[in-house]
């Protein structure tokens, strides 16, 4: 049965997808031909639909799904989400939460090229972001600020809509290899990286109501989380949605002030520090919980 369950809930994902990508993509290819307010207001449309099938897809699977969101958040404000980073499905999470207002990913360049996914980020003006090693900066010194000036021409375009501006700090996803490599000072979590965020947040802290420290937690027996909600073998979802006021944030330069990255990159490895110990928590609280239900299935 869970089988069965996770591979309805699969295909829907993967049809709610290519259905709702394929008509962002077409129209894009209108809005580029003729960018008027009325198609922008259909492109943003046929994204909340692709939220709510993925919401239906989540709920089809069989799967745990809470949430624990501050009362500050609402669906009219406009936001700077930053979450750690598991799994594909973090995507399909964040999406699926009716609180947050519209989503939008800062998106590997790479994505750029996958069928539907690339397209369809490309027509509703999600930033791609192509991150110059210091190599190639050594190489071309052109290309040292070409990623900032992409974040805030891209990050302009969320205004038209009440949106959550979602970066995944860490950069990649969570594997215990990755954990390793980096030693990281965190149980749970990589490092950090504040770069993309500081610069989100320079580019738009002038309509930000605020910033949402965002923990995800998935309950398996397998670090694939992706491949264990195909294989209904997903138990449970947590995501806790923390508000921080803006004057709580320390704000600045990042790209010019010295002082001002090392304060940034403090206060991101502070947040992540509080992460940690709520992935504890989480994980804690959802053993008891599974402990509990099997004691009482065997009554």
């Amino acid at each position: 049965m869970q089988l069965i369950r996770g591979t309805v809930a699969t295909a829907v994902l993967v049809l709610n997808t290519a259905l709702w990508g394929t008509l962002i993509f077409l129209l894009g290819l209108v809005k580029l031909l003729v960018p008027l307010a009325l198609v922008s207001h259909a492109l943003h449309g046929f994204y909340q639909c692709w939220c709510r099938g993925n919401y239906f897809a989540l709920k089809l699977s069989g799967v745990q799904f809470s949430t624990d969101i501050a009362p500050q958040v609402n669906a009219q404000g406009w936001y700077l989400l930053v979450a750690n980073h598991i799994s594909w499905l973090d995507i399909i999470v964040l999406t699926a939460i009716d609180a947050l207002p519209a989503p939008k990913f800062f998106l590997k360049d790479e994505l750029k090229y996958v069928p539907l996914i690339g397209s369809g980020a490309w027509a509703l003006g999600m930033p791609f972001m192509k991150r110059a090693s210091k190599a190639q900066i050594a190489k071309n010194p052109k290309l040292k600020g070409m990623d900032v000036a992409r974040t805030q021409k891209s990050c302009k375009n969320f205004k038209h809509h009440p949106t959550t501006v979602i970066n995944f700090a860490e950069g990649t996803r969570f594997t215990t290899k990755k954990h390793n490599r980096q030693s990281s000072p965190f149980k749970n979590l990589l490092k950090p990286k504040a770069g993309g965020t500081a610069f989100a947040l320079q580019v738009l802290a002038e309509q930000l109501d605020g910033l949402i420290s965002t923990t995800l937690v998935y309950h398996s027996d397998s670090q694939n989380i992706f491949q264990s909600f195909m294989l209904g073998k997903l138990s449970a979802i947590d995501v806790k949605l923390d508000f921080v006021p803006l004057a709580q944030v320390p704000q600045g330069d990042y790209q010019q002030d010295k002082a001002y990255r090392v304060t940034f990159q403090q206060y991101l490895n502070a947040q992540w520090q509080k992460k940690d110990t709520q992935i504890d928590i989480l994980s804690a609280q959802q053993t008891s919980s599974s402990a509990t239900e099997k004691e009482a299935s065997q009554l």
